[in-house]
């Protein structure tokens, strides 16, 4: 055999070639990483603008009373973190609980489009909160909880349906969406129902409700929402990995590496509709940030759960901060309600994916 025949059969640098690879992933790691610290920054900066928000503090002086570089008076402490700090952590916690339940859904059921309104959660709340208003049905005797505790009541009556959904072995991600949308219909026909039947005062409450406010939790319930949540969250990246085999092949290769698709399927979507109910109850009706903030985290990100789920908590809050920031400011001093500010960002953003097809087709 020649010497030229015998260098046909010299090895090829694998190694070299792994090390590339390698030095690739952790470049791009170290890029995503890189991005959500701006964002989180970003938010930060955000928040610190709408603390300063008013006639009364400037920005410099809100920055270094936050900051401690400089003692509030009295008034300027009550302004700060009695008034405007609640709505502003409302909208942090608000933000990142219903992006982070939007992606989770739409990672267990396969579909970019769905949402954390999807699974009727939301329509369960609003039946609630109609109850209280219109009929005056409450479960507890305090005026002040009486809505907000209607709505948690019945959306945990939408999650108690999911569970019992999850009980059958043949249950599919289309049929959760299927029955989802029939509980809108049917939440929505009695609402309907019962505003048709409502005074002015009534009809008036209800809507008011339905738009969605950051203003309304005080701070205390502020405080347990947020510690719901943030409880919640270790659960939800605990679960990215059974995420990541559902999509990188369907059930069938979930099943291949030990993961039940059923039984996964059903608890990723018992702690999504708890962390919207919790969030909902307290806030009414807000749309949207569930799904546009997973769809922007996947830009950033990648399609990888264990940094998608923390990158859109992120975007979530982001983008709830940023749509109540422009509804105080936009035409001060009347506030739009954030969940109006969302539907307008958010619906030419839903048009968008669907006039491109991102999403479906990925």
């Amino acid at each position: 055999m020649s010497r030229e025949s015998v260098n046909l059969f010299v090895p090829i640098p694998v190694a070299d070639h792994m090390d590339e690879l390698s030095l690739k992933h952790i470049e791009n790691e170290k890029r995503q990483i890189f991005f959500i610290g701006v964002l989180v920054t970003a938010t930060i900066f955000l928040s610190i603008i709408a603390l300063s928000l008013g006639p009364t503090i400037d920005i410099i002086t809100t920055a270094k009373i936050v900051l401690g570089l400089q003692e509030p008076t009295d008034t300027q402490s009550s302004i700060i973190w009695k008034v405007r700090f609640p709505p502003i952590l409302m909208a942090i916690i608000g933000g990142a609980a219903l992006a982070t339940a939007g992606a989770l859904m739409q990672g267990c059921l396969g579909n970019p489009l769905v949402s954390p309104l999807t699974l009727g959660v939301a329509s369960g709340a609003a039946l609630g909160a109609a109850l209280a208003i219109v009929l005056g049905f409450t479960i507890v005797n305090i005026p002040e909880l009486g809505i907000v505790a209607n709505a948690f009541l019945f959306s945990l009556i939408v999650v108690y349906i999911i569970i019992q959904l999850g009980n059958f072995r043949s249950i599919s991600a289309e049929s959760y969406i299927l029955v989802g949308i029939a509980i809108t219909f049917i939440a929505g026909a009695i609402v309907s129902t019962m505003s048709y039947f409502a005074t002015d005062a009534q009809l008036s409450e209800l809507t008011h409700w339905s738009f969605g406010s950051l203003s309304r939790p005080e701070m205390v319930n502020v405080l347990w929402i947020g510690v719901i949540v943030v409880s919640l969250l270790p659960t939800a990246l605990k679960w990215s990995w059974d995420l990541n085999a559902l999509a990188l092949g369907g059930d069938d290769f979930a099943i291949s590496t030990g993961v039940n698709p059923a039984v996964i399927r059903r608890n990723i979507l018992v702690l999504s509709a708890l962390m919207t109910s919790v969030v909902i109850a307290f806030t009414g009706l807000i749309g949207f940030v569930g799904l546009a903030a997973p769809h922007m985290a996947r830009q950033l990100v990648g399609n990888d759960f264990r940094k998608l789920i923390p990158g859109s908590a992120v975007f979530g809050a982001f983008l709830m901060l940023f749509a109540d920031t422009l509804g105080r400011t936009l035409f001060a001093p009347i506030v739009i309600p954030v969940g109006i500010m969302l539907s307008v960002i958010g619906g030419p953003f839903f048009m968008y994916l669907l006039l491109k097809g991102r999403g479906v087709n990925s």
